[in-house]
């Protein structure tokens, strides 16, 4: 009973970060608001198409099941992209790309460690 509501709660919460992400991400890769503050970092807009379209990939990946430990760690080398990024940049406010990364790490952790469960 434990373990079937822990599976559960693993499941809720990739698909919640995982479309979160999504979204998040199909916005930075086609909003013109999106693309004209990036401009603003005076970095190449291939880095901006490369880290939307990057993140959009590693969000896919992570919310199919047989992909989710790969699609995890694709997603934990962008969003620590993103947040050395920001940090470069004197952005500070990265709390929330620490908590997606926390709940990333978590669900590829589950996801892992269930079949050992089961046992």
């Amino acid at each position: 009973m434990k373990n079937d509501r822990l599976a559960v709660a693993l499941r809720t919460l990739q698909w919640v970060l995982g479309l979160v992400i999504l979204e998040e991400s199909v916005r930075f890769a086609f909003s013109p608001a999106a693309a004209h503050e990036f401009a603003q970092t005076g970095m190449p807009d291939i880095i901006h198409r490369v880290l939307a379209w990057s993140e959009i990939a590693a969000a896919v990946l992570f919310l199919v099941p047989r992909a989710t430990v790969v699609g995890g760690w694709f997603l934990l080398v962008v969003l620590a992209s993103a947040i050395v990024l920001h940090l470069l940049h004197g952005w500070f406010d990265v709390g929330v790309l620490v908590v997606y990364a926390a709940g990333t790490w978590a669900v590829m952790v589950g996801t892992t460690a269930a079949p050992q469960q089961q046992n």
